[in-house]
């Protein structure tokens, strides 16, 4: 049976609460209620249907965010594309998933020249004032997204999440960190991003609000800081590293930094903490209470996320990060994680091996032509298998996924993140953790950053190599580099390859690029 979509039920509960901030506007759930049903006419009007995939290529913006709810309400399936794909890349995740068309803003058009494409603009949003769905097509065990994964090796692969996936992913991120009346979420993250996406789905479940970004401007989002009343923010390291370079304090709103998406030091969370909080102006005096009590307690918190878990899979709080810095704490709500050795045996406390997740945030597998034909089914078919909530027993469905990530579980059962399995080394027969020579190298004072990869080798299989970046007005030759690093790691390592430059090459949501640093690398010759 169908159901008011989210966004209606919120517009119902609270329709003068802020939805959405964009730099100097805002808007309320209402205003944002009608403009999506407007982008709902002009849909319809394009030939848009139930069951079908439409792809959007655009930046962070307000048609970006009406556009996720617009189609959620009319029963299509989102398939966020990112922008920084070339038009081959574009053309085979479309063909892929088998998108009728795209949206697109101008600017990124001339790269959909082998599909079917429409352009939308301000005009969307304001054209159907008056137009109203009267037969929802949302249910929360249909897909709401396809997600594609950054693809380390190959073609990326597609992620379905459904509604259900991204509702017990909010609760239970609302369980472990809890939600304020007048939250405000500042979000970086683009909107192809399940870190993006997962914003947007919460705040609306939440009722709170969301300041939107296009991407990671750092006077931007130091401008929101200071004039907004921002109370929880999602950064990657070297997002927070950047923002330290630029702060001498926090604002006094500020609840939560949630890290993730790379290994967090203990010097940057350290140094994250003890910045003091400064009151600011903008804030409403009714928070005040809170804004004098949260001031007292540390910031951070660390978090491990998957695309295929819906985001979050284990967050620990700000108290226990600045006790126990390292680990990302136990498993959310609803979420298990277990360790397993290489023939799927769990393994006992502080023993390393793959990281497995179970539970409702899990995606059900790959997309791929089968899934298809069952998502399109399930449309006119609402008993489809693959959308029943429960199994016979009345229990809601679980998914287990073996992440290829390696970790393991301490005796309070928080996790730690020892590699992404992806990254891993093998070199001469033995294992290498780029973690751990990053951890040593970024410890010497002239370097403020390193990537740390395995290139091909045909004697050793892969050698080591790092990309580092000094910090500014300092010195350091690859020879003071590895005397440095001698005593701290065994030979096989320390580093054959060793490219010094001034910045680290980052993803489009900030991550180090670690493809783009090994082919840069992959140029020098080894040392032996």
């Amino acid at each position: 049976m169908n159901e008011p979509d989210w966004l209606t039920s919120r517009n119902h509960a609270s329709p003068q609460k802020t939805a959405l901030i964009i730099s100097g506007d805002q808007w309320t759930y209402a205003e944002l209620d009608q403009m999506v049903n407007s982008v709902c006419a002009q849909l319809i009007e394009v030939g848009v249907e139930s069951g079908e995939f439409v792809g959007v290529l655009m930046p962070n913006c307000l048609e970006y965010v009406c556009l996720i709810h617009a189609l959620a309400r009319l029963g299509v399936v989102l398939v966020p594309l990112n922008m920084r794909l070339t038009e081959r890349e574009l053309a085979w995740q479309v063909a892929h998933v088998g998108c009728k068309l795209v949206l697109v803003d101008s600017i990124h058009a001339k790269k959909l020249t082998t599909c079917e494409q429409v352009i939308i603009n301000p005009e969307w949003l304001h054209t159907h004032d008056s137009f109203t769905i009267h037969n929802s097509q949302f249910t929360i065990h249909n897909y709401q997204a396809i997600v594609f994964t950054s693809g380390t090796s190959g073609n990326p692969k597609g992620v379905p999440l459904t509604f259900n996936n991204h509702f017990h992913s909010a609760m239970s991120s609302a369980y472990r960190l809890g939600v304020l009346p007048d939250d405000v979420w500042l979000s970086c993250l683009p909107l192809y991003h399940v870190g993006g996406l997962a914003v947007i789905w919460r705040s609306c479940l939440y009722g709170t609000a969301v300041n939107l970004h296009p991407r990671f401007i750092l006077e931007e989002v130091n401008q929101a800081l200071d004039t907004l009343p921002i109370t929880l923010i999602s950064l990657v390291p070297t997002m927070l590293y950047r923002l330290l370079e630029t702060r001498k304090s926090w604002p006094a709103s500020l609840r939560l930094i949630l890290l993730g998406g790379a290994a967090a030091t203990k010097d940057l969370i350290e140094r994250t903490n003890k910045l003091p909080r400064t009151w600011n102006s903008e804030q409403s005096v009714h928070n005040s209470q809170f804004i004098i009590h949260n001031s007292q307690f540390p910031l951070v918190t660390t978090t491990y996320g998957l695309t295929e878990a819906s985001s979050q899979v284990a967050t620990m709080l700000p108290a226990d990060v600045a006790r126990k810095p390292g680990s990302v704490g136990k498993p959310l709500l609803f979420t298990s994680v277990d360790i397993v050795d290489e023939n799927g045996r769990s393994l006992p406390p502080n023993e390393y091996g793959e990281i497995v997740v179970t539970g409702p945030t899990v995606m059900s597998g790959y997309f791929d032509k089968d899934q298809r034909l069952k998502i399109e089914d399930s449309h006119s078919s609402p008993q489809s298998s693959i959308f029943n909530p429960s199994t016979s027993s009345g229990q809601v469905l679980q998914s287990s996924f073996h992440t290829g990530d390696i970790g393991y579980l301490d005796d309070d059962g928080d996790l730690w993140i020892v590699q992404r399995r992806s990254d891993l080394i093998v070199s001469g027969g033995e294992n290498v953790y780029p973690a751990e020579v990053e951890a040593v190298l970024k410890s010497h004072p002239a370097v403020a950053g390193v990537c740390v990869v395995g290139l091909p080798d045909a004697e050793w299989g892969q050698v080591v190599a790092a990309m580092v970046q000094l910090e500014p007005g300092a010195s350091l030759t690859e020879a003071e580099l590895l005397e440095f690093s001698r005593e701290q790691l065994a030979r096989y390592k320390q580093p054959r390859r060793v490219k010094f430059g001034t910045a680290l090459p980052l993803t489009s949501s900030g991550k180090i690029a670690r493809q783009v640093v090994a082919a840069q690398l992959a140029a020098r010759p080894p040392r032996f």
